[in-house]
């Protein structure tokens, strides 16, 4: 072998040994820095919603929309509510990223104990309020206040006892929201005929008085909440204690719902309604790709920007 030839090889393979354990650990730096701070953010991601025709459900569909644009398919999955949502985000085995949650949907009694549960998840920011809207039939008020009063409005949850009442599909958050503020009144469980029907459903049985009460968690703009407020024989109970329950709980606000907002001229409802009402939220993984977290943060600012104002008033504006 040529000399020149022999000490080039030699050369090569010195420069080899010398360089090649920098390089290796080079590449394998980068690829460490590739996999943590994750450069390229997914193409697709699933976002657990509600119900179909829930204010969940159309907030998810325009999230969908507004992600699409940056190219992230975003994997609407349709759930009973809240509550399921916060399970299937605590289940890495879900697939879920992403979800709509509301305050006191979490299965415990006491809001400390789901914050134990939720470590490795972050809240995006919240949406907008839910009102707890619990309807009832004035016959069955009249049960309860005695034939032979005028009144029919109902203002503590204490006078539903001996009632039939549901309180949302398991699922949903409001019988878990339900069960909060019923144990909060020292009302057992055992003291109420509980359904748990579908809102459609219930509203059915409601209005046929298969059922006295009903009780909804859901943003104003309700289709069902809007009709039973103009349903003659339904009222909704007032919860005068509004402040105290936001004292109480710190997932709740107090609102008003004010005098003839609904319709002027039928002047509904005739009064003030003091209402309880928790946030919903956008909550996700933290294992998230920021990049996924910016681009839901930004589009649920846009969103709300774009909400038109309410006539609502209460310890804080409405909706955030």
């Amino acid at each position: 072998m040529p000399r020149l030839l022999r000490n080039t090889l030699l050369s090569a393979r010195d420069l080899l040994v010398s360089v090649g354990p920098f390089a290796l650990l080079a590449m394998l730096l980068l690829w460490g820095a590739y996999a943590v701070l994750k450069p390229t953010p997914p193409s697709k991601v699933v976002l657990a919603t509600g119900p179909e025709q829930s204010a969940y459900a159309a907030f998810g569909k325009r999230y969908a929309e507004e992600l699409d644009r940056f190219g992230i398919a975003v994997e609407l999955r349709a759930t009973q509510g809240a509550a399921e949502n916060l399970r299937l985000l605590r289940d890495p085995a879900s697939g879920v990223d992403l979800a709509f949650a509301q305050g006191g949907a979490g299965d415990a009694i006491y809001a400390i104990d789901d914050a134990d549960k939720d470590a490795g998840l972050v809240a995006l920011g919240n949406l907008f309020y839910e009102p707890v809207w619990l309807f009832y039939r004035e016959d069955a008020a009249k049960r309860v206040l005695g034939k032979d009063r005028r009144e029919t409005t109902l203002t503590q949850l204490t006078q539903l006892r001996g009632l039939s009442v549901n309180v949302g599909a398991p699922g949903s958050g409001a019988a878990n929201l339900v069960s909060k503020l019923l144990h909060a009144n020292r009302i057992e469980q055992s003291e109420l005929k509980l359904s748990q029907l579908e809102p459609t459903p219930a509203v059915v049985a409601l209005l046929a008085g298969e059922i006295d009460a009903l009780v909804f968690v859901s943003a104003p703009e309700s289709p069902l909440v809007r009709m039973l407020l103009q349903t003659p024989g339904i009222g909704l109970l007032d919860f005068v204690q509004a402040d105290a329950y936001a004292r109480h709980f710190a997932f709740v606000d107090a609102m008003r719902l004010p005098r003839g907002v609904v319709d002027l001229a039928r002047d509904i409802p005739p009064r003030d309604v003091h209402l309880v009402a928790p946030t919903s939220t956008l909550v996700a993984r933290e294992a998230t790709h920021p990049a996924v977290i910016q681009l839901f943060v930004q589009a649920a600012h846009a969103f709300m920007a774009a909400r038109p104002g309410s006539a609502w008033s209460g310890n804080s504006p409405m909706p955030r």
